[in-house]
């Protein structure tokens, strides 16, 4: 029962200190509320810049065009050969006619679906083609090369096309801005430790006189040390409750008025808010209370000389 009865001692004299010097612990808990706020923001940022990114790995085609002359018998073949790449997505490899990509250009444009009724099989301009998808779009340029240098390349194919520029464009701006997040995200982390560590030296300063006594009636240093970090841990868990809340509605809210797509587009489709929010809302409880306790730890450490 006395381990018990300590342990619930401690989290009262760590509430009584919260609140007893409010003042002190209203600056902490402001602190880490305003610094979760932007590591949620951060980290809603990072997970829909991620999720950006694979729908564009996903949605990423290669193209190739075959040759006029090409016949079915070099169409199998062709195919067989894309199958035995090891980047490729064989499940993605689809042949479509020239007669299929002209039907689908007149459904997409009005301009051009009188021009396409006039086209026979004959005056068709369009070519046959494959498309496929590769696994791992880092090495989509080896893919290609390894495709244009398979045998049929030469004789059947006309042009191989997958918007390489657009491509590795975007893969370098979701590289660096999901990498800023993560630096952002770390060094808010470290600050708010920092400014709570120097926080809670001022409340354990101010309390020198408390301390002093509580030694001189034998506390062991545990004892005294031990209220401190739960104070930590209490703040934490205060300073996450706004950004919590900020995170849950705003979040929903924000999808909903988008519609859940950025600009309308596909590609750009925001992360689902049911569990992401949730997700994110325990990260943030986390953060803060590690953060919390951790500065605390810091500051007694550091800072009471017992």
């Amino acid at each position: 029962m006395k381990p018990f009865r300590a342990v619930r001692r401690y989290f009262r004299d760590a509430l009584h200190g919260v609140f007893r010097n409010f003042s002190l612990s209203l600056a902490s808990i402001s602190c880490i509320t305003i610094t979760l706020i932007v590591v949620a923001v951060s980290l809603i940022l990072s997970y829909n810049v991620e999720h950006f990114s694979d729908s564009i790995r996903k949605d990423v085609t290669v193209v190739m065009f075959l040759k006029s002359d090409t016949t079915k018998e070099d169409e199998e073949k062709i195919k067989k050969e894309l199958e035995g790449i090891n980047n490729i997505e064989n499940s993605s490899i689809e042949f479509k006619s020239k007669e299929e990509s002209a039907k689908e250009l007149k459904v997409g444009s009005d301009i051009f679906a009188n021009t396409v009724d006039s086209w026979t099989d004959e005056t068709n301009p369009l070519l046959d083609s494959y498309m496929f998808k590769v696994k791992d779009i880092e090495k989509i340029d080896d893919t290609v090369k390894e495709v244009k240098n398979l045998s049929f390349t030469k004789d059947k194919v006309n042009n191989i096309n997958y918007g390489e520029d657009i491509v590795h464009q975007l893969v370098v701006v979701f590289n660096v801005v999901r990498k800023v997040c993560i630096v952002a995200v770390l060094s808010l982390v470290l600050v708010t430790a920092f400014l709570i560590a120097n926080t809670i030296k001022l409340a354990i300063y101010s309390r020198k006189r408390e301390i002093e006594i509580m030694r001189l009636v034998g506390a062991s240093n545990i004892s005294i040390k031990i209220p401190f970090i739960i104070e930590g841990l209490f703040i934490g868990i205060l300073g996450s409750v706004v950004p919590i809340l900020i995170t849950v509605f705003g979040y929903g809210s924000l999808y909903d008025f988008f519609g859940g797509k950025l600009f309308g587009s596909g590609l750009a489709s925001l992360v689902d808010p049911m569990p992401f929010v949730y997700q994110i809302s325990v990260a943030l409880l986390a953060i803060g209370i590690l953060v919390g306790m951790i500065g605390s730890y810091q500051a007694v450490r550091k800072y009471l000389k017992i």
